[in-house]
């Protein structure tokens, strides 16, 4: 399990005044506006303002004044600690969560590992590391890719 979880990316300078552009990675604005502290590559800092639009959102970070400060920070992530994020019910789970574990078929035969996963708009994808070093995307639905066990049993068909 990762320690770190990304929240968003920042895409660079909103104004004059050292806010910042955001690529959301949370479902929501107030998914990011709940977290007082965040690390911002890395570094501890505290998040003043969430706003904007969830098309379009922006943050005010502490220590960032002006808009080169705030450009200079274009590409870096925005994360908190895992233990940081609210617990999860019953059948949830947090994609990060995800990444790293072993995908294997009905009999146990290993075919791969949870890259990473992936949202266009239609549901999460699994990008399965195949043992070949090939990538293939799966669709996370019932039957195609369960989550059991700590493990991702999947159908070996939707692999090609």
């Amino acid at each position: 399990m990762t320690t770190r979880v990304t929240l968003a990316a920042i895409a660079g300078a909103h104004g004059v005044r050292g806010e910042v552009r955001l690529k959301l990675f949370t479902d929501s604005l107030a998914g990011l506006a709940a977290h007082d502290r965040v690390l911002v590559d890395g570094t501890p800092r505290r998040l003043l303002h969430v706003g904007g639009t969830a098309k379009s959102p922006t943050a005010r970070l502490e220590g960032i004044a002006d808009r080169n400060a705030a450009e200079a920070l274009r590409g870096t992530l925005i994360e908190v600690e895992r233990d940081a994020l609210p617990p999860l019910g019953p059948d949830e789970y947090y994609h990060a969560d995800l990444i790293g574990l072993d995908c294997v078929d009905g009999q146990g035969t290993l075919h791969g590992k949870v890259a990473a996963v992936e949202n266009y708009g239609a549901g999460d994808l699994l990008d399965v590391e195949l043992p070949t070093g090939k990538r293939a995307l799966i669709p996370f639905r019932p039957g195609i890719a369960d989550l059991e066990d700590g493990r991702i049993r999947l159908d070996p068909a939707f692999l090609a």
